[in-house]
Order: structure tokens, then sequence, then C-alpha cells
């Protein structure tokens, strides 16, 4: 009777998750690991989905406690660098190619879910009280909502780790339970000592600046937006040359209307800071600007803007994910 009862003990043990490696001692490891880190270093590869497109990035993020973050995007398909920087004189989003910088001073990265920061991932585990625990094929997922204002259809996400309580991954999924973003880490050192200057814009422009790309780009035909709201057209279409290319302003009228503007990038010739009342936005191939009623970004050396005061966020993301979708059918 003895072997039997211990034998029961043991097997509920298994089945309510007692022992080193349940939910509450990973998360604890994880936890203590960020606690105790003072700077990390990590890199990895993001994968993101628009529909049937799929867009690659290497990755890089350095970070020092309490308040620097650098995060370095690097296109695969077209090796287009990008770098969201935050320090102690706001938020910016750098491109190095075209000597230019968006300037923020917004809460990024604490006003919503970062796939490849960790202490953000460690929020979102702290503040799901329905947290989701799952140990299968030696790997252990902690499965949490996800906090993404600018993006409402983004629901959850699958935080993987190893028997190590190492992360390993992390998957972002909608309310249909179809992924939408992959961050898969290659490397993570949580003891790394950083300095303020490794955050400066300086000294990214520097080390960038011998790979500026002059990129000669002319704004040959239109991109129309495959996607437009219902009641909503084409009402008129100008076209203005300048000096390195030209400019396309169209009019949407109806019931939800839209400006859109195409024009030829600009690549200065001096090193540009444009303040931004908006936030960084991931937008499939590049980084964005999103404000409450506005979306900016370049792709393929051309910039895009949306602006309208009826169109919701959701809305007008749709509309430049259908515009991307043109752009790399070309």
């Amino acid at each position: 009777m003895k072997k039997i009862s211990i034998l029961l003990i043991l097997l509920c043990c298994l089945l309510s998750g007692c022992g080193k490696n349940d939910q509450k001692s990973i998360i604890n490891n994880f936890n203590k690991k960020l606690q105790k880190s003072k700077g990390y270093f990590l890199k990895g590869k993001l994968v993101v989905h628009n529909n049937d497109d799929v867009y690659n990035y290497a990755v890089e993020v350095i970070y020092k406690k309490d308040n620097y973050y650098k995060v370095t995007l690097t296109n695969i398909a077209n090796n287009h660098t990008q770098v969201i920087l935050k320090n102690d004189d706001g938020v910016y989003v750098l491109t190095p190619a075209f000597n230019k910088s968006f300037k923020f001073q917004s809460d990024w990265p604490y006003d919503n879910s970062q796939i490849y920061l960790l202490d953000a991932l460690m929020k979102d585990i702290k503040n799901d009280d329905e947290l989701k625990f799952l140990k299968k094929n030696k790997q252990y997922i902690l499965e949490t909502k996800v906090n993404y204002p600018n993006n409402s259809k983004l629901s959850k996400q699958k935080i993987v780790l190893d028997k190590n309580n190492d992360l390993k991954k992390v998957v972002v999924y909608d309310k249909d339970g179809i992924d939408c973003m992959t961050m898969i880490f290659d490397k993570i050192k949580y003891s790394t000592k950083f300095s303020k200057n490794d955050f400066k814009v300086d000294s990214i422009i520097d080390i960038d600046k011998s790979e500026t790309v002059k990129e000669s780009v002319n704004l040959e035909d239109v991109i129309y937006p495959l996607f437009v709201p219902d009641g909503t057209k084409l009402v008129d279409e100008e076209n203005i040359n300048k000096d390195n290319g030209k400019r396309v302003i169209m009019n949407y009228d109806g019931e939800k209307s839209f400006l859109l503007v195409e024009e030829t990038s600009d690549v200065f010739e001096e090193f540009t800071v444009i303040p931004s009342s908006g936030e960084p936005y991931q937008l499939m191939d590049t980084m964005g600007v999103m404000t409450d009623n506005s979306l900016a970004w370049s792709s393929g050396g051309v910039d895009f803007y949306i602006v309208s005061d009826v169109m919701s966020i959701d809305e007008m993301v749709e509309v430049a994910q259908s515009i991307g979708v043109v752009s790399s059918l070309k």
C-alpha cells in the first residue's frame, strides 16, 4: 500500500506541475536573469507575415539598464537597415542609408508589447493572470495576451524556452490563430556592459556612413492600393516633378476618405533629424511612423504617406499593407 501511495503522490505532482521546471520556476528563472542583468545583447531573426508575403529581418538588440535601447533591423532581402534608438534625448528611428532619422518624444518601448525585447516579454508574462503553460518536446511554452494598441488584430503570443530556461522563440498570433510575427533568438548574453556612448545617434551614423547608399530611384509607375474601404474611391491625382524624381498626391473621397502621397525618397547630404509626434511602427518590410491619423513609411526607394481624419488605425494599416503587396510584386 505504501508503494501505491508513493506512486499516487508522484503522479499527482507530475500532473499538477510540481518540480523545479513547473510554470512558477520557469518564470522566476527567466525573471532572475533579467533582474541580475545590467545590460543584455541578443541577435536573431524576425519573420513578418502579410497574407502570402513574408518579410525577413536580421535583428540585433543591445540594452543598458534602465532606459537605453538600440534595435538594429536589417531587411535580409535588400540589406536595408534601420535602427530604433532610445536614449536620454528621446526615441529615434534612424535610416542610415538615407542619412535621416525621425525623433519622437514617446513612451516606446513601454507602451506596448515588443517581440524582440526581453523585458517587454517579461512584462507581458507578469501582466497576464490567465497565462497558459505547456511542456512539449523538452521545451516550455508560455502563452500570454499581447498589447499592440496600433494593431488590434494581434491577440496572443507563445514564448518558447528550452530546458535550461533560455529563450528560443516568440510567435505572435492574430485573433484567428494565424501567426503574424515570429522572433527566433540565436544568441542572448545577459551580462554585457554598455556605455551611454553606445546609444548616441552620432555613433550609429558614423559607423554606417561608409555604407550610405546614394540611391537613384525613379517613381516610374503610380502604386495604387489593392484595398480601399467600401464607399471610398480615387477622385483626384496630381503629379509633381522633383529634383530627384516625382511626387504623386492621390485624393480618395467617400465614407472613409484619405490622402495618399508617394514620392521618390530623398537622400540627405548631411544627417537630418525630423521631429515627429508619432510612434515607431513595424510595417511589413520597413519601420514606419504612426500617429492617430497618419502613417508614413519608406520602401524600395519610395516614401509613402497616408492621412485621414475618419479612418481607423487598422484601416490605414490595411491600405498600407495592400500597397506593400503591389510593391513586392513589381
